[in-house]
C-alpha cells in the first residue's frame, strides 16, 4: 500500500492533516524505531499512519460497520513500517536529485487555503499555527508528499512506455470485455452543504459556478476535484466509475447520457450540496473499437507495471541505503543493506617518509612563487 506513503499523496481539507500532525506534539522523548540513512521514524510516526489508515478507511467506506473497518485496516497494517520506510527513502531521493518543488508548496497551499475559504495566507498560517502545529511543518508534510511523487514519475513512470503493439494485443486478447451496453463514465466535483449555515449557501454555490468556470477554462476537472470536491472521491479525480440505463437517478441519466466526451453539466443542485459531472467516455452499445478504449487499456496496462516497478525501485534504494529497524517491528520488504563502517585513517607509508623529512622550520619563501 503506497498511496499515503503518500505516494499519491493526498493533501485534503486542513482539520485532518492537522490532526495527524499535531498527536505527537508536546512529546519530549520519541522512541526510534528504525534509521533510513540519517533519518529517524519514531513510534509517533507509526502511530500517526496508524490513524491516517484508519480515517481513511472510513472516508472510502462511510457505511462500513466498525468490524469491517477493523478488517480493511488490519489488512494493510502490516505494511506500515514499509511504507515509512518508502516515504524515507524517496524524499532523500528527491534531495540527492536536486529536485526543487517550492513553487507547487506554494501552489498547493493557496489551493487549500482557497478549499476552506480562507482570505489570505497569513490567516492560513495563523490557524495552522494555532492547532499546535507549526506552519513550517504543515508545509514540510506537503513538501515530502509532493517529492515522493516526483521521484516516482521521473524515476519509475517515465520508464514505462506502452507502443501500440502492447495496447493492441491487449484488445484482441480481452475483445470480449469490451462489449457493453450504452454506458458512459462520470467524474464529479461535488460542493458540500451539509451542516452549513443558510448565509453560507450562496458562497458555496458560488465556489461550485466557480469550478466549472475554471474547467471551462482550461483547467482539468481531475486536478480540481483532488483539491476542491468535497465528496469521497476526490482523492481519485473525482472518478465515479461507469454507468448504464437505469443506474442512475432519473435527471441525471437524462442529462449525462446526452454528453459527450469531456463535456459536462452544469451545476446541479441536491439535497446535499451540488454537483458538477464530467462524462469521461460515453460509450455505444456493442463491441467498443479499439480507439475508444485505448486510453482504458493504457491505463490498465501502466497500473499493472507500475506496482512491480515500483517495489523493484525501491528494493534498489533500499540496498543503497543503511536501514536499520529496532527488534520487535518488521519492514515488510527489508532487504540487505549497505552497512556503513567507520575506520580510522591509515597513513601510507610515502606519507611516513615525508612526516620525517619534513623540516621543523619553514622555508623562506621566494618573491613570485606560490606557497606549497
Amino acid at each position: 500500500m503506497l498511496k499515503k506513503a503518500c505516494i499519491c499523496a493526498v493533501i485534503v481539507l486542513i482539520a485532518p492533516a492537522l490532526a495527524c500532525l499535531a498527536q505527537t506534539k508536546g512529546v519530549v522523548v520519541e522512541e526510534v524505531i528504525a534509521r533510513v540513512n540519517n533519518d529517524a521514524i519514531t513510534r509517533s510516526d507509526l502511530e500517526r499512519a496508524r490513524t491516517e489508515l484508519q480515517q481513511e478507511a472510513q472516508q472510502d467506506c462511510p457505511k462500513c460497520t466498525p468490524q469491517e473497518i477493523t478488517d480493511r485496516v488490519g489488512a494493510e497494517n502490516k505494511n506500515l513500517l514499509r511504507d515509512l520506510i518508502d516515504n524515507s527513502l524517496l524524499v532523500q531521493r528527491g534531495k540527492d536529485m536536486g529536485v526543487n518543488l517550492e513553487t507547487e508548496v506554494v501552489k498547493r497551499l493557496d489551493e487549500i487555503r482557497i478549499q476552506n475559504n480562507i482570505s489570505s495566507m497569513e490567516d492560513l498560517e495563523t490557524q495552522i499555527d494555532k492547532s499546535g502545529v507549526s506552519f513550517e511543518d504543515f508545509k514540510n508534510n506537503i513538501r515530502n508528499q509532493l517529492m515522493q511523487q516526483e521521484v516516482i514519475r521521473h524515476e519509475v513512470g517515465s520508464k514505462i512506455i506502452l507502443d501500440h503493439a502492447t495496447v493492441q494485443k491487449y484488445y484482441e486478447d480481452h475483445k470480449s470485455e469490451f462489449v457493453r451496453p450504452e454506458q458512459v463514465t462520470l467524474r464529479e466535483i461535488f460542493v458540500s452543504t451539509e451542516g452549513k449555515q443558510e448565509s453560507e449557501i450562496p458562497a458555496l454555490r458560488k465556489k461550485a459556478d466557480d469550478l466549472l468556470q475554471r474547467v471551462k477554462n482550461g483547467e482539468d476537472f481531475g486536478e480540481l476535484a483532488k483539491h476542491f470536491s468535497d465528496g469521497s472521491t476526490a482523492k481519485q479525480g473525482g472518478d465515479l466509475g461507469r454507468f448504464e440505463h437505469g443506474q442512475l437517478a432519473p435527471n441525471i441519466e437524462q442529462a449525462v447520457f446526452a454528453l459527450q466526451r469531456l463535456q459536462m453539466t452544469e451545476v446541479i443542485p441536491t439535497k446535499t450540496g451540488f454537483l458538477i459531472l464530467q462524462v469521461g467516455e460515453h460509450y455505444a452499445a456493442g463491441q467498443q473499437p479499439e480507439e475508444k478504449v485505448d486510453a482504458e487499456i493504457q491505463d490498465r496496462l501502466y497500473n499493472e507495471q507500475l506496482r512491480p516497478a515500483l517495489r523493484a525501485y525501491l528494493g534498489t534504494l533500499r540496498e543503497d541505503s543503511y536501514v536499520s529497524v529496532k527488534p520487535g517491528y518488521t519492514d515488510a520488504a527489508a532487504v540487505p543493506s549497505s552497512t556503513i563502517e567507520e575506520v580510522p585513517p591509515t597513513p601510507d607509508n610515502d606519507d611516513k617518509k615525508k612526516k620525517k623529512s619534513t623540516p621543523t622550520t619553514s622555508p623562506t619563501p621566494v618573491p613570485g612563487s606560490k606557497p606549497d
